[in-house]
């Protein structure tokens, strides 16, 4: 896992946000209060108490309201694997009912989860949980390694190599190379590296002390107009015109 977080929202009016592509998937057990809701087609509608957010490529709405106590779980981009048998693409733009994908097993750790006082409690709870999903995935190791072998190759702000090379350095095909990642990630690798540099377009957005065509460069843009239509991809904004006050996107930020 990346990271295990607690979200508490206490105020009685509905908090409307975005969720925008971080390249990680997310699962995420309402332990108190309303249910989170999510835009589609114009209509909100209520998310299952025990969800499982698949990789966000397109600007996702969602809908904060009453009181709401969550903990969540960010995986490693291939690690989710460990957790789900499936072809990890199948669930790109989608929030689903975690229950329907894993079995009825995880309602009985919801309810440990709700029943467990502190954090540290929860923490355990998940780790003896994906521990032993992970023991039952030994044979998919192989191919979650080299994903994140390759993945840190992507993250580097220096790496301008293609593909073909890539996997010749761990003596597999591109098209074997571009096949696992997809299924363990959701992504492809030129689609991962586009999420990872606007992650940290993010960042240094948040930072508020560079100038566009500083934060392009920094964060491996050719230039500011390479930086600005792809960060519009993932928003639907201009870097200049996205309001970072109104958006948790730069909290939620894998790339912090």
């Amino acid at each position: 896992m990346k990271c295990y977080y607690s979200l508490e929202y206490e105020h009685g009016s509905a908090v409307v946000d975005y969720a925008f592509a971080t390249g990680c998937l997310e699962v995420m057990f309402s332990l108190e209060g309303k249910p989170w809701e999510t835009k589609a087609n114009d209509t909100f509608r209520k998310t299952s108490s025990i969800e499982v957010w698949g990789q966000i490529l397109q600007p996702l709405v969602f809908k904060v309201s009453g009181r709401s106590k969550v903990f969540g779980i960010r995986f490693h981009p291939a690690a989710a694997a460990f957790l789900i048998k499936e072809d990890i693409s199948l669930f790109n733009d989608r929030v689903l009912d975690l229950t329907s994908v894993v079995g009825n097993s995880i309602g009985d750790v919801h309810a440990q989860l709700q029943d467990a006082g502190e954090a540290d409690q929860r923490v355990q709870i998940m780790d003896t949980y994906l521990l032993k999903k992970m023991g039952d995935k030994s044979k998919t190791l192989d191919k979650i390694d080299l994903v994140q072998q390759v993945m840190t190759e992507l993250s580097r702000k220096d790496f301008f190599d293609n593909i073909e090379n890539v996997a010749q350095r761990y003596g597999i095909t591109a098209r074997y190379l571009q096949k696992v990642f997809v299924q363990q990630t959701g992504l492809t690798p030129k689609l991962y590296s586009k999420i990872n540099r606007f992650q940290n377009s993010l960042v240094l957005l948040g930072q508020q002390d560079q100038s566009l065509t500083s934060v392009a460069y920094l964060s491996g843009y050719f230039d500011q107009s390479h930086f600005i239509r792809e960060f519009k991809s993932f928003t639907g904004f201009s870097p200049s015109r996205f309001k970072l006050a109104d958006s948790t996107a730069i909290l939620a930020s894998p790339n912090k």
